[in-house]
């Protein structure tokens, strides 16, 4: 860690990680609630970024399907919260649940696949789930259900407070970074890593490539779950929309702009997308066109990302002091 923070990139995470910790307190003093409420969704949106990192960056699983785990995450509060159980443990642990099965079920037969192939079967699950969800008239259908109480968890914290939200959305992603960190640097990350790269010759050193692939895809269903759960409570509003292939497109860019196998790529990602999004809307109704000529450039000009902007400052920086 003090390693790193040697380096500029180092330093740049580690204000940003400071500033999101000082955040709530900032934002309460200037007056100012709809930035925390901004912060809260970016900050969730990373998390389910960092699941979709974990596949495309390190397995080289590209997903046009994720936003799935979103959805089921979701509707996992909100179905219980329409039958009046508010208990959180029950809804994350049936978001978790529901997550894991969901994506070890379709990750068994997507997995079996590869290119374009993998990347409309995963697709395809998603759109099953959503026409599956708007044809559910009890659950509201296409208009989606309304939450009225974010969940419960006794005495231990009260998340209809913003701030109580807030920071435990930022401890989940830290953890979740932290977790990723430690995963990709231990043998499992490795044997990954070898699999993006080379299938085949993996598959000859021994390893059952296939498992691997499949555990790293029921990780990170399962922890996108997570943040489904977290977007439900937050807007206390569910609806099929959220499984939009759309969806799935937009955590997709927000990697890509961080910096695809970066761990603190998708936390870069998160912000710039959803920042962007929010200031080029408020200036003209064309927005869309800006943003993605804007992303096009980015993808274009910009490799690696912004996290790629940054090592190589570093390299220069490194370069010009010896």
């Amino acid at each position: 860690m003090i390693d790193s923070l040697r380096h500029i990139s180092g330093r740049v995470y580690f204000c940003v990680i400071l500033l999101l910790l000082l955040a709530p307190a900032l934002i309460l003093a200037l007056e100012q609630p709809f930035y925390l409420d901004l912060l809260t969704r970016i900050l969730i949106m990373a998390i389910a970024v960092v699941s979709l990192n974990l596949i495309v960056g390190y397995g080289g699983m590209v997903s046009l399907g994720h936003a799935a785990y979103l959805g089921i995450g979701a509707y996992s509060v909100g179905i219980l919260s329409y039958y009046d159980i508010y208990n959180g443990f029950i809804q994350l642990g049936l978001a978790i649940t529901c997550s894991a099965i969901f994506a070890l079920i379709t990750g068994a037969i997507c997995l079996r696949t590869r290119g374009l192939y993998f990347i409309f079967i995963t697709l395809a699950f998603t759109q099953m789930m959503y026409f599956t969800l708007v044809s559910i008239e009890e659950y509201g259908a296409d208009d989606g259900l309304l939450i009225y109480q974010r969940s419960e968890f006794g005495s231990l914290l009260d998340i209809e407070n913003a701030s109580n939200l807030y920071y435990l959305v930022l401890v989940v992603l830290l953890i979740s970074l932290y977790l990723m960190h430690r995963l990709i640097h231990a043998r499992f990350g490795r044997v990954m890593f070898g699999i993006k790269h080379n299938d085949e010759r993996m598959q000859a050193l021994g390893y059952d490539t296939y498992k691997y692939k499949l555990t790293c895809y029921v990780i990170s269903g399962t922890l996108c779950g997570i943040a489904g759960f977290f977007l439900a409570n937050f807007s206390n509003f569910i609806s099929p929309s959220m499984m939009d292939w759309v969806h799935s497109g937009d955590l997709i860019f927000m990697m890509v702009i961080g910096g695809t196998g970066a761990v603190m790529g998708p936390v870069i990602g998160s912000f710039t997308f959803i920042l962007l999004e929010e200031v080029l809307s408020g200036i003209t109704v064309y927005w869309h066109l800006i943003f993605g000529l804007m992303l096009i450039a980015l993808v274009i000009f910009g490799k690696g990302g912004l996290h790629g902007f940054l090592i190589r400052f570093d390299r220069r920086s490194t370069h010009d002091n010896t």
